[in-house]
């Protein structure tokens, strides 16, 4: 599937900044933060432009925001877009990488009477095997 595809099953006008942001988050190996993806974005938007973007593509549940702490947020595309189940993610503490760990499904919680979820987000905080590598390697 391709950006302007997503576009198009989401009802939005395609737009280069929207194209961009969704392509640069495709084809990246984990999650990005805002200033990764403007970094890696070809063209130069003005920054209303791409935080209107940003935000119009996450209220359409296109890309999915990890709260890491109150410093630190990346993205990644929606489970809606990508059609995975619920995942956990990995936070390396060395590397700040975010990763989507697909083979850790989120669990289903009992809540007392009366509470009701509307989404579950497990954030595991770690060191990556590629930082544990490269320590076995030094």
């Amino acid at each position: 599937m391709k950006a302007n595809d997503i576009l198009n099953i989401h009802n939005l006008k395609r737009t280069s900044c929207r194209e961009g942001i969704i392509e640069i988050v495709m084809i990246a190996k984990q999650a990005l933060s805002e200033n990764e993806i403007r970094e890696r974005l070809a063209g130069n938007y003005d920054r209303s432009t791409f935080y209107r973007s940003f935000k119009t593509l996450e209220e359409h549940k296109i890309l999915h925001k990890i709260i890491v702490d109150n410093q630190l947020v990346k993205y990644a595309l929606d489970n809606t877009v990508t059609h995975k189940v619920e995942h956990a993610h990995f936070y390396c503490n060395e590397c700040n990488a975010v990763q989507c760990m697909n083979d850790v499904p989120v669990q289903k919680y009992q809540l007392p009477d009366g509470y009701s979820d509307i989404e579950t987000e497990v954030l595991i905080k770690g060191r990556c095997a590629n930082c544990k590598n490269q320590e076995n390697i030094d």
